[in-house]
């Protein structure tokens, strides 16, 4: 199932739950798989048009009266372009606004450079408060969205929109606040969010084959990110590679670094976007181009080890 049917599927649960949930959409309603909720909703789900900035500041006030407003675009027009506003109105005027960025990273496929967002992680994870969560998969993006929902703060959802290879069953459950160990291991530990769980998954059937066992921890929440996951893997193996489908600088790997540098000093391998922009292709290309690919996590793990003396 596309990430986006169930993203509307949910939302229209808790809509039906909570009557202070409202949807505010700029103009990309239909291919972000939202658009029947306006007919479902019609005095709660709102179409602002092209006008992001002005559709955080509407979900910043609507906030500052009690309700719960969701705001949705594709990811670089639902960070870089409304920076100044989830800074100001929502996350420095302690405001409960929930932000769905949609197509992250290479997603964005055909849409190309400028819509392609390596950096939007960086952006926010700098602004206080704000809580940024990508998931893996639809069961964990259906079981977390309640938690999101219930959670009062600025809330940066990072999501696939189409469809994606499942990696959970359908009854795990998640803490949104908490990583998510998908493998035991002794070798080396790898950290990886969004879609490289998917390029990670693979690279270990690889890895295995050659001996090695990785400690595989999804990181589905990069703020706060889960320091004692990290820490407590990091020890067990001595060895770590962190996997995003964002820019090097700002995100995953940052953010990993810094507990580690501050808690246990490590050699830290990883795979992201090297200080690049986005360009137009689908996704194999741009796996292959920006080295995202299962292959390039295993190589990493080899250059790890070998550093690492192991």
């Amino acid at each position: 199932m596309e990430m986006r049917k169930v993203l509307a599927e949910t939302m229209e649960e808790l809509m039906l739950k909570n009557k202070d949930i409202v949807l505010i959409n700029a103009d990309l309603a239909k291919p972000n798989g939202l658009g029947n909720l306006k007919d479902k909703f019609p005095d709660r789900a709102f179409n602002i048009g092209i006008a992001e900035q002005n559709m955080a500041s509407i979900a910043a006030g609507m906030s500052s009266y009690g309700f719960i407003p969701f705001i949705s675009t594709f990811t670089p027009f639902a960070s870089r372009r409304i920076c100044d506003q989830i800074a100001i109105s929502c996350a420095y005027a302690k405001q409960n606004v929930k932000i769905i960025a949609t197509d992250p990273g290479i997603s964005a496929e055909n849409n190309g450079g400028t819509h392609m967002s390596f950096e939007d992680i960086g952006v926010l994870r700098s602004i206080p408060g704000v809580v940024i969560f990508e998931p893996v998969d639809k069961v964990q993006l259906k079981k977390i969205l309640p938690q999101i929902a219930e959670y009062k703060g600025v809330v940066y959802i990072r999501t696939f929109r189409k469809e994606l290879p499942d990696v959970f069953s359908e009854d795990e459950e998640f803490d949104l606040f908490s990583s998510a160990k998908l493998q035991d291991g002794k070798d080396a530990s790898i950290f990886c969010t969004g879609i490289m769980v998917q390029e990670t998954l693979l690279a270990n059937k690889i890895l295995q084959s050659q001996g090695i066992n990785a400690d595989i921890i999804n990181i589905h929440t990069i703020k706060p990110i889960d320091k004692s996951a990290i820490v407590s893997s990091a020890k067990k193996t001595g060895a770590v590679v962190t996997a995003e489908n964002h820019n090097l600088i700002g995100g995953l790997r940052s953010a990993v670094c810094e507990v580690l540098a501050e808690q246990f000093p490590v050699y830290v391998g990883s795979i992201g976007i090297d200080d690049k922009f986005g360009q137009v292709g689908k996704m194999p290309f741009l796996k292959e181009f920006y080295k995202l690919r299962a292959e390039d996590i295993v190589n990493k793990v080899h250059e790890v080890l070998t550093k690492s003396g192991k």
